[in-house]
């Protein structure tokens, strides 16, 4: 079962791993097998929805999510419009022989918050009416970006049950927020935060990123006391990638060297220690949660790698979803024009047309044992040995032996016969440790799609 690929002088930042496999590994499907074949057999009873916005006012120079650049006139009503039609062909494709429940539900894009505040009170209409959760009973996470935490657009998501709102903030440093072609106002984004304090949305995380141009220890630090004062439950630490049709990727190739590896890594253990310091706790490479924050929303932190569960259904051109045997979505591009063609494709689909699966990866034993091994070993908890075995019949350093002798010869994991799980220093290297999991014909699907 073991086909790694070497992880000796491997970068530290291989690549993030947020979904396994990540879309890349999709195909067409020829057979587009229907919906209701796919969830015939699956648990419906505690489901997570997930709804994808593909729009932002601006593109960050490091983005490549499935997002465009502002919406002609119209179109965000298109795409609301197409959303409720793919909402009401999945619902009835899950059926009524057994119950469906949803146990947790989440925004994100793009930046939902690009929706104003009556589109937002329609797109959790969509997901209650039209899909059938109950977004006041469970936790509900959205994501938001300072310009767009208006008033009125999070008094909208207060009311409708939010318990958890992701505010990209990047830097509090403006020259580096340039950098990253991140544009915004110090002032914007307090007026941003203050506004989702007033809003009483009980779970508040910032995502920061490290790795910018120009960033010292000294300017981080800043950053990282910058958003302490606001106490946020939660705080993102984010390195810097610079990927193939971003803003960052289109400029000349001068931060792939060793002393930009060094760099982050100098920065992410400064910022790591000073978050435990200040009385959070690691729950991944990136996530810290206040230790004594409120439970609502604490595990449904928008991270897409810890939103890969099987049971999930993802509704939008840029959604996933999740059988036991499929993952599934649509076509995936970075580049701003192919992205441009699937959002109007998707926006001038029929309802009949989104009961089938178009793009996706069946999923089979072993890919599931690596998916699993993969998604609990990358947060710190680790993963208890016997929880693997239950599930699968087997022990992982049964199945996975050369890549946990890997693992343990770097110093990455911890030895212990019942708990898998790695060391300060593994979870460090959380991103060359995860694509080292990846199976030989994952990697070669990735390797063989066509960037668009």
């Amino acid at each position: 079962m073991t086909s790694m690929s070497p992880i000796d002088g491997a970068t530290p930042y291989e690549s993030y791993v947020y979904a396994y496999p990540h879309k890349t590994a999709y195909r067409p499907l020829p057979e587009r097998p229907e919906l209701s074949a796919l969830w015939a057999d699956q648990p419906r009873d505690a489901l997570s929805l997930y709804l994808h916005v593909p729009f932002c006012e601006v593109r960050c120079g490091f983005c490549n999510l499935f997002t465009r650049i502002g919406a002609p006139q119209g179109l965000t009503t298109a795409y609301l419009d197409a959303l409720e039609r793919q909402a009401r062909a999945v619902r009835e494709a899950l059926g009524d022989a057994e119950p469906v429940r949803f146990a947790a539900a989440a925004f994100g894009g793009g930046t939902p918050t690009f929706l104003t505040a009556s589109e937002l009170e329609r797109l959790c209409d969509i997901a209650e009416k039209a899909a059938g959760a109950d977004l006041r009973a469970v936790p509900l996470s959205v994501e938001a970006s300072p310009a767009t935490a208006t008033a009125d657009r999070l008094a909208v998501l207060a009311d409708r049950g939010t318990t958890r709102l992701s505010l990209g903030v990047q830097s509090f440093v403006p020259d580096e927020a340039r950098s990253a072609v991140r544009p915004q106002k110090r002032a914007e984004v307090e007026a941003a935060l203050s506004g989702i304090r007033d809003a009483a949305i009980p779970v508040l995380n910032i995502d920061l990123i490290y790795g910018i141009d120009g960033q010292t220890e000294e300017s981080w630090r800043y950053s990282l006391d910058a958003a302490l004062a606001w106490r946020p439950e939660e705080l993102y630490l984010y390195p810097l990638y610079v990927r193939p049709l971003t803003g960052l990727g289109r400029r000349p190739a001068d931060a792939s060297s060793a002393g930009w590896d060094e760099q982050r890594l100098r920065l992410y253990r400064a910022g790591r220690d000073h978050l435990l310091a200040a009385g959070y706790e690691q729950v991944s490479m990136r996530m810290f949660r206040r230790a004594d924050a409120p439970a609502e929303g604490a595990d449904q932190d928008i991270e897409p790698g810890a939103c890969q569960t099987d049971g999930m259904i993802g509704l939008g051109c840029g959604a996933r979803s999740y059988t036991s045997e499929l993952h599934y979505s649509f076509d995936y591009a970075v580049g701003m024009s192919e992205i441009r063609g699937i959002i109007d494709d998707y926006v001038r689909r029929p309802e009949a047309d989104f009961a089938r699966a178009e793009h996706g990866r069946w999923i089979d034993a072993e890919e599931a044992r690596r998916r699993h091994l993969l998604q609990s070993l990358l947060q710190a908890r680790g993963m208890p040995v016997s929880e693997y075995r239950e599930r699968f019949g087997s022990g992982p350093r049964e199945d996975f032996p050369a890549e946990l002798a890997a693992f343990a010869d770097r110093g990455w994991l911890v030895d212990d016969a019942e708990l898998l799980r790695l060391t300060p220093e593994g979870l460090a290297h959380s991103d060359a440790a995860g694509p080292a999991l990846f199976s030989a014909d994952v990697r070669a699907s990735m390797a063989a799609y066509a960037r668009k």
